[in-house]
């Protein structure tokens, strides 16, 4: 999995982005079919925010985390970008399950209608 970081109004160092990466090791065993993850950590009034954002299956995810320190802000936004993912996942397996069919009786006027009474 490919995860590209990035930040705004900050620096990101190399041990930084090191530990961001290890931080996605849960996320990349769960999720082989990942391919890549944008990370940009922004920092504004002394607050650090970490966006996370992806397209898996078919759909865009991204998870927003925040916290006045930068590593709680990435971690919180792993833990959503988890739950996230999970739900996707399970909304996935929920379209493999066949569907009830509709078992209401015919109407009796339904049927009387299509009876040739001539």
């Amino acid at each position: 999995m490919k995860i590209n970081v990035s930040g705004h109004h900050c620096d990101i160092s190399e041990s930084a982005k090191e530990d961001i990466q290890q931080k996605f090791s849960k996320i990349e065993s769960h999720f082989p079919t990942l391919i890549a993850v944008d990370v940009i950590v922004t920092k504004e009034h002394r607050e650090y925010s970490a966006e996370v954002a992806t397209k898996y299956e078919g759909s865009s995810i991204a998870v927003k985390g925040k916290n006045d320190v930068m590593y709680p802000a990435v971690t919180q936004a792993i833990k959503k970008l988890d739950a996230a993912l999970k739900h996707r996942k399970g909304q996935l397996k929920g379209d493999l399950h066949d569907k009830p069919t509709v078992t209401t009786p015919e109407i009796a006027h339904e049927i009387i209608q299509d009876m040739d009474l001539s």
